[in-house]
């Protein structure tokens, strides 16, 4: 990046510090006391300061400032970004609050209507989810003296006119303003965190300048501010999405001991993947990470200049990452990008439906690009693999390659080393050789600690960026914390899941993912509160749900009759931008489905919900094949209750016949049925198990009336007789009978009651027992 793109970048994500020292009582106009306040911790670059004190329009029609001041650029920036946060109340008053709460963007996603609010607290600080309430706890300008304190000390530690301290300037901003709103005004909507707001200010400002520069404009006075209306009209931006498709089999075809370790290192190498291909755009661009906007599940939506030198640039990187991925993957992997122009009265939404039609073009883009993925030359590139060398299949990915020792291929061996080094390291490099495992663009990848870290920094030439594990850190070429759904029991195997399963020795995989997410960012909210901003604050809470908050979900698992309070017996293998893949103890894993529904439908405010397929397996079952088979049952709980109008919404367990909506499964298949059988059976197991299998068999078929009849008389059975038998044993017997006969005459109790009793047989069945279930 050049002097001037830094100080534009810088310049914008500084504009707004003001505002956290006007609400520590500070009664200045913000720009000016932002202004001062930088300069007292000693920041002295003139065109940053300018950026600060000019980025309203009354003060910058007065500055003694050249015509070519970024602080011209800023102002329209920000009014750009503002403009695309601010929406109406239906019911709001007049003036500022400087102690209001953050409210919730899922406030108005998806025809909610509500005003829950976050409690103030940083990233740093959280330990669990900020679940938004309608308990309102309001800032104390005692919050924000000390916020001012955080922000100093970094500010000092930071080498602002260094572009490889800008991530870190980024990351300070996420970690203390993600739950601080922007504006205070109590008439608008107060869901766009300070955070979203100088951070997207930041990216269209960068953009506006690589624009400007192209048209070589430099009187930025005449362009942003007395031209401002004319240039909201222009198309200066392009939203690009990059798209990696083949993830789900690249991760899922194993065929190996060990699977589950590398299931996991699979899927976190092909993360690190997605971020340095990020990284490796925005540093081609002369961008910074202020201009992502979503990066997740192998996609990614980038703001970046409408130029005729980026889109040339963008060219030459799809032609060298394509060569790439068939040379190290073959046909597994392809990277899809694509991108279109558009204005900043289009990512405002100002026309009805141009936001939406933005994207949606990009999505045809992208979709086109996947069905026709490869140019004639790179299909001559994958008919001339010299195939002579290639004569062997590894007996991990089955893929053919030139094998290593014990047959596997050195993609494979790296990963398997890397299995170990993804829960026992904290960061992870990218370096300019190929000594880790292979990145796009000639890069290699290797996990590091703390210490190797500083090593690195110190002395090693080739060292180009790092990234670290859930935890926020400052520092030259830090990029960005990543946060990982890494959660597993520690040593433990698909085999040591089984064995400390409650009842029969089994595994469970769960398959989930959000529903109809795509629909929900490009239309899920009103017309008039569709923006660029709202699209960038929900993306970020869902991945903050799905790759942070989902380890705490987990390990803090509520006790029920499935599994006991406390850390799951699971393994995360997957968990991205809003999907997951678990493997665990099989009681666990519908214990988890059950934790992680519930909580998204609090963080959501309810206004998203997954859909997720379970399947039951021996522990040496080949977790690909459970992959293939658990995303059919997905695929049920996806169409329930019917392909042409699926609710989703939705739970499938074991095969098709087990499909609930979630309320109905929680309600009255495990608080009801499952609750009534443990009530009545209790220790009896044995006792139980032998009627239950008969009782199973008759309400299948309890069409026929005479096995009603037969039903009826194995309930007789079970009624406790002699002196001893207590009043209340009589009284629950009769209500256990008449609640089982009344339940087996009705089709949908029925169907409820058969998952019930596979459930509790499971939990009481010994490994040894015949399966009179199925």
């Amino acid at each position: 990046m050049t002097k001037k793109q830094i100080e534009v970048a810088v310049g914008a994500l500084l504009h707004d510090i003001g505002k956290l020292l006007y609400r520590t009582g500070d009664g200045r106009n913000h720009s000016v006391s932002g202004y001062e306040f930088l300069k007292e911790i000693g920041v002295e670059n003139e065109e940053i300061l300018n950026s600060v004190h000019y980025h309203h329009g009354n003060l910058l029609a007065k500055a003694d400032i050249p015509m070519d001041s970024i602080a011209y650029i800023i102002y329209v920036a920000d009014n750009i970004s503002a403009a695309s946060d601010r929406r109406k109340k239906e019911s709001g008053g007049f003036g500022f609050d400087p102690q209001v709460p953050m409210q919730s963007v899922f406030n108005i996603l998806n025809e909610n209507h509500k005003e829950l609010c976050y409690k103030p607290m940083s990233l740093v600080d959280e330990k669990m989810m900020n679940i938004p309430t309608d308990n309102t706890i309001k800032f104390d300008m005692t919050y924000y003296q000390e916020l001012k304190i955080h922000m100093c000390e970094t500010l000092k530690g930071v080498e602002l006119m260094n572009e490889e301290y800008l991530s870190s300037l980024l990351e300070t901003w996420e970690a203390y303003t993600s739950y601080i709103p922007s504006s205070t005004a109590t008439g608008e909507l107060i869901d766009i965190s300070l955070y979203d707001h100088v951070k997207l200010t930041a990216a269209y400002a960068s953009c506006i300048y690589q624009y400007l520069e192209e048209q070589e404009i430099s009187d930025y006075r005449k362009t942003c501010f007395e031209g401002a209306k004319t240039f909201y009209s222009e198309k200066a931006f392009r939203v690009l999405s990059l798209d990696v498709s083949g993830i789900q089999k690249f991760i899922y075809t194993i065929h190996s001991s060990g699977a589950l370790k590398m299931l996991r290192s699979r899927s976190f190498y092909l993360e690190i993947m997605m971020e340095h291909m990020v990284d490796e755009i925005l540093e081609r661009l002369n961008l910074s990470r202020a201009n992502l906007i979503f990066s997740g599940g192998g996609r990614c939506t980038i703001l970046i200049p409408n130029t005729k030198n980026v889109q040339n640039e963008l060219e030459v990187m799809q032609e060298e990452w394509c060569k790439w991925f068939i040379e190290v993957f073959g046909t597994a992997l392809y990277v899809g990008m694509d991108s279109v122009a558009c204005s900043a009265f289009e990512l405002e939404n100002q026309g009805e439906g141009s936001y939406e039609k933005v994207f949606r073009e990009l999505g045809q883009k992208i979709s086109r690009k996947k069905n026709h993925k490869y140019t004639k030359n790179q299909l001559l590139q994958l008919n001339s693999l010299n195939r002579k060398e290639h004569t062997r299949e590894c007996k991990v990915c089955k893929g053919i390659a030139v094998l290593e020792e014990d047959d596997i291929c050195p993609i494979c061996r790296r990963l398997s080393d890397f299995s170990n080094e993804i829960i026992n390291k904290d960061f992870f490099s990218v370096f300019e050789n190929n000594q880790g495992l292979p990145l796009p663009s000639g890069k290699s990848l290797c996990a590091q600690s703390k210490d190797e870290l500083k090593k690195t920094m110190e002395s090693d030439d080739e060292f180009v960026r790092t990234y670290a594990k859930k935890r926020y850190y400052t520092g030259k070429k830090m990029m960005t914390k990543l946060w990982v759904g890494d959660y597993t029991l520690k040593h433990m195997t698909t085999d040591n899941y089984a064995k400390e399963a409650k009842g029969i020795n089994r595994i469970a995989v769960l398959r989930a993912d959000v529903d109809n997410l795509g629909q929900a960012f490009i239309s899920g909210f009103d017309e008039e509160k569709k923006t660029l901003s709202r699209t960038a604050t929900l993306s970020r809470q869902l991945s903050m749900f799905f790759k942070f908050h989902i380890n705490q979900i987990l390990s803090d698992g509520k006790e029920s009759i499935l599994a006991d309070a406390g850390p799951r017996k699971i393994t995360i293998v997957y968990s991205g931008g809003d999907d997951l893949f678990l493997v665990g103890a099989w009681n666990d894993i519908i214990a988890a489905a059950i934790d992680i529904h519930q909580a998204l439908g609090k963080f959501s405010a309810q206004a998203l919900h997954i859909s997720a397929g379970i399947g039951l397996y021996p522990a040496k079952y080949p977790l690909s094949v459970c992959a293939r088979e658990v995303e059919k049952l997905e695929q049920c709980a996806k169409e329930y209750p019917n392909v042409d109008s699926p609710t989703k919404n939705a739970i499938c367990l074991f095969d098709e016949n087990n499909t609930y909506d979630w309320e109905t499964f929680i309600t009255y298949v495990i608080q009801e049925k499952l609750q009534l059988l443990h009530n009545f059976f209790g220790n009896q197991s044995e006792r139980g198990m032998a009627f239950l299998y008969r009782l199973l068999e008759l309400i299948r078929q309890r069409n026929d009336r005479i096995n009603l009849a037969r039903f009826a008389y194995i309930l007789s059975r079970l009624e406790p007789t002699g002196r001893e038998v207590s009043a209340k044993e009589r009284e629950n017997y009769q209500d256990f009978a008449k609640k089982m006969y009344r339940w087996a005459c009705d089709e949908t109790d029925s169907k409820q009651l058969i998952t019930a009793i596979y459930i509790f047989v499971y939990l009481h069945r010994k490994e040894d027992d015949v399966d009179e279930t199925k």
